[in-house]
């Protein structure tokens, strides 16, 4: 497995922002996306509504397609490991619907005049490693000259409609449990900054690239009412959805939030991306912070994440079922954050 092996020139500084932290910020993408109502087709059983993971088309009784796309400049210079990231950070979306994975295309956009060929050569083939480890091939694609790298994935899956997961469906009551630790984007942008060691490069790279193939157990399980991922808008960005798509308020412990280690002391140094003020400005109304809640606790609660934990809405007898599938899968610092409640729409943190 490839480390710290840079190419010739620093694919970070190709790009004006790296991972899920180039997302269009909230508030930006909302007005974007105001169009006139249409008529979508009855077997269109998941579309845009409510910022779901993936599309899901029901093909029949038993089965329905799930679609989704997910593509972004780098967020390290290894252009292995860049590719790496982006493909799992694709298929994580399927994943989070409990869908099985089952091809995926490339998307490629890359400054012809100023990479060599061996690096962008090596950014598909680190995609094609993860694809292998899912169990899927990379089936074609497309591929542009662009002033930014861009690389990505769209990732076709499979699942029966009855057990899909959804991200509007969680009850009061539920507990919340996230499958990652945060602060990926804190680790970026010190990346950036050359202020990240070989350790927390080390960290960063393991958690980029673990597939969440949790997602596929937890669709198992009647007890799990809602599922997404953590990506570009931050757990309270994610988390806010959840609880705008199932009309309730979300109740978080502090110090029950995990964090990568590295990242927690970048963040008490005052390391940020811009992302992360973004994602606060378009959503940080719906936000209610304890009294002494210190800037940088802030940022860690809206940064971004480039292939983020899962986030479930599960009852509390089903709690422990989904740990152990975390566990399982080798996903030791998951972790109970906090509960749905009744309660105006909101996220509210509590020390």
């Amino acid at each position: 497995m490839n480390t710290m092996t840079p190419s010739p020139i620093r694919l970070t500084s190709l790009a004006h922002g790296g991972g899920c932290g180039c997302k269009i910020a909230p508030g930006v993408l909302t007005e974007i996306l105001k169009t006139a109502p249409i008529t979508l087709p009855a077997a269109l059983i998941v579309g845009s509504e409510n910022n779901e993971d993936a599309a899901v088309y029901r093909i029949n009784d038993d089965q329905a397609i799930v679609a989704t796309t997910d593509f972004f400049t780098p967020i390290v210079d290894d252009p292995y490991d860049f590719g790496r990231i982006a493909a799992t950070n694709a298929i994580s979306d399927i994943y989070a619907m409990g869908a099985h994975p089952i091809l995926a295309l490339g998307l490629l956009g890359m400054p012809i005049n100023t990479l060599p060929i061996e690096t962008i050569r090596r950014i598909t083939e680190g995609g094609a490693a993860v694809c292998a480890a899912a169990g899927i091939p990379v089936a074609g694609g497309h591929s542009i000259d662009t002033v930014e790298p861009i690389y990505g994935l769209v990732v076709l899956g499979l699942i029966d409609p009855a057990k899909l997961k959804r991200n509007n469906g969680a009850r009061a009551g539920d507990r919340l449990i996230l499958g990652k630790p945060l602060g990926v984007g804190i680790l970026s942008a010190a990346l950036k900054q050359e202020r990240l060691d070989a350790e927390g490069y080390r960290q960063m790279i393991a958690y980029t690239t673990q597939l969440n193939r949790p997602g596929l157990a937890l669709a198992e399980l009647e007890g799990v009412h809602a599922l997404t991922d953590v990506t570009g808008f931050g757990l309270a960005g994610h988390l806010l959805e959840m609880c705008r798509g199932a009309g309730l308020a979300a109740h978080v412990q502090w110090d029950a939030l995990p964090f990568i280690p590295t990242a927690l002391g970048l963040a008490q140094a005052g390391v940020h991306t811009g992302a992360s003020t973004r994602n606060w400005a378009g959503y940080g109304q719906d936000v209610h912070l304890p009294d002494g809640l210190a800037e940088w606790q802030r940022h860690l609660l809206t940064d971004p994440q480039t292939s983020g934990g899962l986030l479930v809405a599960c009852t509390g007898e089903t709690e422990a079922q989904v740990h152990q599938i975390f566990k399982n899968e080798g996903f030791a610092q998951a972790h109970t954050i906090g509960v749905m409640r009744a309660g105006p729409v909101g996220l509210w943190l509590d020390r």
